[in-house]
């Protein structure tokens, strides 16, 4: 008997009809237990042209989305550096203007001091001119009381002579005798008459008190003048501080507003940061779950794909159904341990992906905690800069407010004082006046000869009331004096 026909022979020649299609196929390189890694059995497949048009399509749109990111923050960049610099050219501008209103500032107090010592050159050159006045009137009175002849002229000379005069000593040819002395003597007695006299006797004291009455008049002229500049000055002076102050007010009220629109856009970045973070990170966390989700999916249809494809292959190889299924328990027994590592394996990835997630979160809390310390202590110094500012603000208008009114005080002070003067000055104008009435109704016109004993007798009458008159005047120019001094100090 041939063994051909048996059951046995059939089944050998089927095994090794199997053993040869297999070496044939070229199974892919199998896996710890037994069977392929999928991504191998995935690489067998040969995708349709389709869908490597569409993966094309998408990997071009991906590039060129990847570079308009980057052209937009190459924008970005370019535009925050401008405005880095725009504000940096902004700073250094307002540096220069706080510079130059310094600057500005000094030199109006060198203009208040320029002006102070040009008054103060004024009021010298009055007095001098005055002084001058009194020494020509002086010089006048004297020369008139020396009584020079009408050919005689008097020079004055406003500066000393380049060269010293000397006076020539001419020696007499002859001594006069006593003789000779006399009748010169009755010649000039005989000159001068008697009435000529009287008149210039009578006439001294006249012009000696217009004279006088003229030089206090200037002087009192000449302090009205000072005081009207150094109230001018003074006033000038006033409104300049408060322009200052003005000023200086504006430019810290405008600080102020600036640190405070800084301040609110930097806690709005800040919470708009906070926010961008918080759903930045949630959106990773979300991408991240439908991610694994979708790999999921994916490992779930690549799974279903290869069992498609086994089933195919099952259909079109009907011989090798004994052999599959003497495998299929270990089969499913290589993907279970297969599934149990995979599972493991992203039990473990996930772990760390928490534990990195949780320190993330942790130092995030760390880095806000901080940041709110910071802001709490920035906050609590600009508010006791604040307090301070305000503090000394409201020091500095009261300093000015108690100035203004001093100075009106002064103002006053120094209005009473010329009324006074004037009441005062008018007083001594008034006793001169009755001095002077006082004289001529004391004098005997009738008797000539004896009008030197009458001059003499009034002038000895009249000696109280001449010191009286002059100590108050020397009160009154020491009173002039040291209103001349206050305005000085203004």
């Amino acid at each position: 008997m041939s063994d051909k026909g048996s059951p046995k022979s059939k089944k050998n020649v089927s095994v090794v009809n199997h053993k040869k299609e297999a070496e044939d196929i070229k199974p892919p390189r199998k896996s710890e237990g037994g069977l392929p890694n999928i991504n191998e059995r995935l690489g067998q497949l040969r995708p349709s042209r389709e869908l490597l048009e569409y993966y094309r399509k998408k990997i071009a749109e991906y590039d060129e989305e990847h570079d308009h990111m980057v052209s937009k923050l190459e924008e970005y960049r370019v535009t925050y550096e401008e405005q880095h610099k725009l504000q940096w050219e902004l700073r250094q501008r307002e540096e220069e203007i706080v510079e130059l209103q310094k600057a500005l500032s000094d030199m109006q107090v060198y203009l208040f001091q320029e002006r102070e010592h040009v008054l103060r050159l004024y009021s010298e050159n009055d007095r001098l001119k005055i002084r001058e006045l009194e020494d020509k009137k002086k010089i006048q009175q004297l020369l008139s009381l020396s009584s020079s002849p009408d050919g005689e002229t008097t020079y004055f000379m406003k500066e000393p002579p380049a060269k010293a005069i000397i006076e020539q000593k001419t020696k007499s040819k002859r001594p006069q005798s006593a003789v000779d002395s006399r009748q010169n003597r009755g010649i000039k007695k005989k000159a001068v008459p008697m009435t000529d006299r009287r008149g210039s006797i009578e006439a001294i004291p006249e012009e000696k008190y217009k004279h006088d009455n003229e030089s206090l008049v200037l002087q009192v002229e000449a302090l009205q003048a000072q005081l009207q500049e150094q109230t001018k000055l003074a006033k000038e002076q006033m409104e300049a501080l408060i322009e200052d102050r003005r000023v200086k007010e504006e430019e810290m009220q405008t600080r102020m507003e600036r640190d405070e629109a800084k301040i609110a856009t930097l806690t709005e970045k800040l919470h708009k940061t906070q926010d961008l973070l918080y759903e930045s990170t949630k959106d990773f966390l979300e991408l991240r779950y439908q991610g694994r989700s979708n790999e999921r999916l994916w490992m779930g249809e690549k799974d279903k794909l290869l069992r498609d494809l086994d089933n195919v292959k099952l259909q079109l190889h009907p011989n090798r159904d004994p052999v599959l299924n003497m495998s299929d328990g270990a089969f499913d027994r290589a993907g279970c341990v297969e599934e149990m590592k995979s599972l493991e394996y992203q039990l473990t990835q996930s772990q760390k992906l928490a534990e990195m997630y949780r320190e993330q979160v942790i130092q995030l809390e760390d880095e806000l905690s901080r940041i709110r310390e910071e802001g709490d202590v920035t906050r609590e110094i600009f508010k006791g800069r604040s307090d301070k500012m305000t503090k000394r603000l409201q020091l500095m208008n009261q300093r000015y407010q108690d100035l203004e009114k001093r100075r009106n005080l002064e103002v006053e002070g120094f209005k009473n004082d010329i009324k006074n003067l004037r009441s005062r000055l008018k007083d001594v104008e008034r006793q001169l006046y009755k001095v002077t009435m006082g004289f001529a109704e004391d004098m005997d016109m009738k008797r000539p000869e004896d009008l030197d004993l009458q001059i003499l007798k009034n002038v000895r009458a009249t000696a109280g009331r001449s010191k009286k008159l002059m100590g108050e005047l020397k009160n009154l120019k020491s009173k002039m004096y040291g209103i001349e001094n206050d305005l000085k100090h203004l």
